[in-house]
């Protein structure tokens, strides 16, 4: 992998050799023993029957003996009455039983309790739990919850907003919008909205400003991605590394739309490798780099996400990687 940087004296960018080594954050084996558990069970994210889980939780820890309590979460996304428990109970591990948006919403909150984390991925998307690795399967997910390692997880702010997994502007955050709009949420649903949407797609004007360069695109969408996908295994960012201390940017360019099928499919692919972006703005489809941070001008008021939630579009955008946020539970 490769990281971009500027060259002050030539104005430009240049390529650094980076080496890549996925999941560099400290991590260690966890144990079950003197460990207390909250289950956070959402009553109506994605499409699984939440009473077969929550009973698969009460059977197991009752019968290893296991300190546990199951809590429902809310629409409001609040969770700050679980730091008192936290601190008082000695709760040492906080279990979302949702999707990326309940994630996003309990992490946010309790990231500096230093817990660890454990999702078992019921949502539409899971975009961070199939990105980290963690078992589509409820029965399996509650294993490795018991069996798996804790492992360093990076996230970043947007205008001070948290966002854990992925985020963007523009044909995916219309998506987004108009997805959060359906009664029926799962993936036959987003197939049915991103199809939609496609046909309707116009190209967006950005500025992206990086230390000492920037440039204009006019682009369908633009991800800023800490995981490697959107969810549901559609990968954007095949080179992402949750631990590398780096943001994934694609930037999908104004084309003919009858190409941008293709272009996408290579992305996914991974056939977009990294390389330098002044002369890629003018000759590449799909622009892929990496850095720790960035601005996005949102000069057309493109619509805007936040880990598949919509959000009110804004006119500009700061960008941050947070290093090492939270401890997450992963193969």
């Amino acid at each position: 992998m490769e990281n971009v940087v500027a060259d002050q004296d030539k104005s430009k960018l240049v390529v650094a050799p980076k080496k890549l080594q996925p999941n560099k954050g400290k991590q260690a084996d966890v144990i079950s023993v003197g460990r207390k558990f909250v289950f956070l069970i959402n009553p109506v994210s994605g499409t699984s029957k939440k009473e077969l889980i929550k009973k698969e939780i009460e059977e197991t820890c009752k019968g290893q003996k296991i300190h546990f309590d199951i809590v429902p979460t809310n629409s409001v996304g609040n969770y700050d009455f679980l730091k008192e428990k936290i601190h008082e109970e000695g709760i040492t591990d906080v279990i979302i039983v949702g999707g990326d948006g309940t994630v996003n919403q309990v992490l946010n909150t309790l990231r500096k309790t230093k817990v660890r984390f454990g999702i078992i991925p019921v949502g539409s998307g899971n975009g961070l739990a199939f990105a980290a690795g963690i078992p589509k399967k409820p029965q399996q997910a509650l294993e490795l919850i018991f069996k798996g390692k804790s492992k360093m997880v990076d996230a970043f702010l947007i205008n001070n907003e948290f966002s854990c997994m992925l985020s963007g502007l523009g044909f995916d955050a219309k998506v987004a919008h108009d997805f959060s709009m359906k009664a029926s949420r799962g993936l036959l649903t987003y197939t049915q909205q991103s199809l939609l949407n496609f046909f309707k797609a116009q190209p967006y004007q950005f500025e992206i400003i990086l230390d000492n360069f920037s440039f204009f695109t006019d682009a369908f969408f633009i991800s800023i991605a800490n995981g490697n996908q959107f969810g549901n295994n559609f990968t954007i960012a095949p080179l992402a590394d949750l631990n590398d201390g780096m943001l994934d940017i694609v930037v999908v360019q104004k084309m003919n739309k009858a190409r941008l099928p293709f272009a996408i499919l290579r992305q996914i692919r991974g056939n977009n490798k990294l390389q330098q972006l002044v002369d890629d703005i003018t000759q590449k489809n799909v622009l892929y780099f990496q850095t720790p941070s960035l601005t996005i001008r949102n000069l057309k008021h493109a619509p805007f996400h936040i880990d598949g939630e919509p959000r009110e579009a804004d006119d500009e955008y700061h960008i941050e990687i947070i290093k090492d946020c939270f401890e997450l539970i992963q193969p």
